[in-house]
């Protein structure tokens, strides 16, 4: 949220967690002020986004930094989205990182424990969202930090539980009813089949889906209504 998409005031009523973009792939002081007041008014969960400085490529390009300069450019966001955050009289809730920085913390543990440590060191009660059962979360938890193993509503999976790669042409998920029910499999069955047809394990304690994705606001309204069907609740972890 917060990357100035235009579907923002729309996505708000049926999701519980926001993952606010705190300018450096998308957003400026202005659109996290504006996001994090509708977070506010929905009782939406206000989260951090943080990512590599890259808005040419929507923080989506890796970037091969050391791991004390990966944690600088987490605090520096931050403490960026943090104070206009106080300035509303709200607290962050939790840290999700973006695109790539996301991606190489999750298969690198040198990346992962850069950010988890400068998510515990700004504030150790902040939830760490990071790729269901991989480096981010594993090595969250050895720092003793809170953490929630995110699951994807509109994308697909590789059969070691990676995300398929952004540059297949089966990446993404845009059918509606496709994502809602990969939504409801990951979390009644603890399962998700991959692109190769094979079923894998999954822990799912929280769901995500692209506020720039095509269809992101279908998505968000089926899902939340296939749930709220199948007696699911949604809320913040």
């Amino acid at each position: 949220m917060g990357e100035e998409m235009g579907n923002d005031e729309f996505i708000m009523p049926f999701i519980s967690s926001a993952n606010i973009a705190c300018g450096y792939h998308a957003g400026n002081r202005e659109s996290m002020k504006r996001t994090i007041e509708l977070a506010k008014k929905n009782h939406v969960a206000i989260g951090a986004h943080p990512s590599f400085f890259d808005k040419e490529n929507f923080g989506r390009t890796e970037v091969n930094l050391p791991a004390h300069e990966i944690y600088d450019l987490v605090i520096l966001q931050l403490r960026a989205i943090d104070q206009i955050i106080s300035g509303q009289r709200e607290k962050m809730h939790h840290v999700k990182p973006h695109g790539a920085l996301y991606n190489m913390s999750a298969k690198h543990p040198q990346t992962a424990v850069a950010i988890a440590q400068a998510v515990k060191d700004f504030d150790e009660n902040l939830i760490l969202f990071g790729l269901s059962g991989s480096y981010s979360i594993k090595e969250a938890e050895k720092l003793n930090l809170k953490t929630a193993n995110e699951v994807f509503a509109d994308r697909t999976y590789g059969d070691d539980g990676s995300l398929t790669s952004r540059s297949q042409p089966t990446a993404l998920i845009e059918d509606v009813d496709k994502s809602a029910e990969q939504a409801l499999q990951m979390i009644k069955n603890k399962t998700v089949r991959s692109v190769n047809g094979n079923v894998i394990s999954i822990v799912a304690d929280t769901i995500c889906i692209h506020g720039d994705g095509r269809n992101a606001v279908e998505l968000a309204r089926n899902i939340y209504q296939v749930l709220k069907q199948n007696n699911i609740d949604i809320k913040a972890i």
